[in-house]
């Protein structure tokens, strides 16, 4: 069955046969997982989207047919739009937490501080998202695979495909960038992990 093309797949998955639907979710849960890391710089959101993707595209098989010989653009529709929906609910979450800072008088007490906090906490990481998507690819991939994968900057240069001395460059270039883009409880590896 793996050499089976999507498309065939997807026809079997559409008539409800789950180890198809294994099949499709071995060849590309990958590819989803890393474009969701790309967009969202968070591993956790990446996993819980990735999840949701999946579960998205069998809850809606009868009604989706593929225009594709694969189903990875289909995919990372589901992908794009999972994402949309979801910073969507955080502007809107956001907002509320404004609304509730705006309408509260000074000295509103402990839950009124704690409102303040996580609606800083928010635009922080608003900030950073930001600062990192202005990054090139490039550098963001290197930032993402030390930082966040915590791989040495040799593992790093394997996975890229590049010299060490091109990651610790990109990463120098990353660092350059960023400057103060982040808050201080932010790590931006300067040496990368201990080997």
């Amino acid at each position: 069955m793996t050499d089976t093309n999507d498309a065939l797949l997807w026809e079997r998955v559409r008539s409800g046969d789950a180890d198809a639907f294994g099949v499709l979710y071995e060849r590309h849960a990958r590819l989803v997982l890393a474009f969701c890391l790309r967009r969202t710089a968070d591993p956790q959101l990446a996993e819980d989207t990735t999840a949701t993707v999946f579960l998205e595209a069998w809850r809606q098989r009868r009604r989706i047919v593929l225009t594709t010989p694969s189903a990875a653009p289909y995919l990372l529709g589901v992908a794009t739009n999972v994402l949309r929906h979801h910073w969507r609910s955080r502007r809107r979450h956001a907002a509320a937490l404004e609304r509730v800072r705006a309408a509260t008088p000074t000295g509103g007490g402990e839950y009124a501080d704690d409102a303040i906090a996580r609606l800083d906490a928010l635009r922080e990481l608003h900030a950073a998202r930001a600062a990192l998507r202005s990054l090139p690819r490039r550098e963001r991939e290197a930032l993402a695979l030390v930082a966040w994968g915590e791989l040495t900057y040799q593992e790093t240069a394997a996975a890229l495909g590049v010299p060490v001395g091109t990651v610790r460059s990109r990463l120098a270039r990353a660092r350059a960038r960023l400057g103060d883009a982040f808050p201080s409880q932010t790590c931006i590896p300067v040496e990368g992990p201990v080997q």
